[in-house]
């Protein structure tokens, strides 16, 4: 498994290959399709894998839990290695529903932190209950992954402060 995510995280969908898992890993073929009978079925517990839940911070303050998440979601989209390989998932996500499912999952898990702490603003009156949750979510969210994989500018603090501000009403 560790082979496949790092041909994963190095070359996208498409550059995984049976063969070349075998070879990094040092696995025989056979042993690699008696667990996983087809190399789709490989990729797909791969991207499982690929991310996992964040917990909600908690600081005693709307802004602080949403300046703390925004700064964790924009240093794991400089770093972690699920991002790298995010646009191939997209991409096949729209020919295979089993890894536009691995997608939906791994959104949900980017989404959650923020629906909590959004959630924990609307019951302690910080954000009004008419407050639209989901679009609070695209709008806090949506910045941070055009910069990383459509424009490729920084993912700087500035920036992302900017964004938690806007959000707020601040700016």
């Amino acid at each position: 498994m560790a082979a496949t995510l790092e041909l994963l995280t190095e070359n996208g969908l498409g550059g995984v290959s049976v063969d070349e898992v075998a070879r990094r890993s040092g696995v025989a073929k056979t042993t690699i399709y008696r667990h996983w009978p087809v190399r789709s079925a490989l990729i797909l517990d791969a991207c499982t894998r690929l991310s996992s839940q964040h917990a909600a911070p908690d600081t005693g303050s709307f802004a602080g839990d949403l300046a703390a998440l925004m700064g964790g979601m924009a240093q794991l989209l400089r770093t972690a290695r699920w991002a790298s390989v995010t646009p191939s998932i997209i991409d096949a996500a729209e020919r295979d529903p089993d890894l536009a499912t691995v997608h939906s999952r791994i959104q949900l898990e980017h989404s959650a932190p923020f629906q909590v702490i959004i959630s924990r603003a609307v019951g302690s009156g910080d954000l009004p209950p008419q407050t639209d949750v989901q679009a609070m979510i695209a709008d806090l969210l949506g910045p941070l992954y055009y910069r990383r994989w459509f424009s490729r500018e920084p993912l700087d603090d500035a920036f992302v402060g900017g964004i938690t501000e806007r959000v707020l009403g601040r700016t």
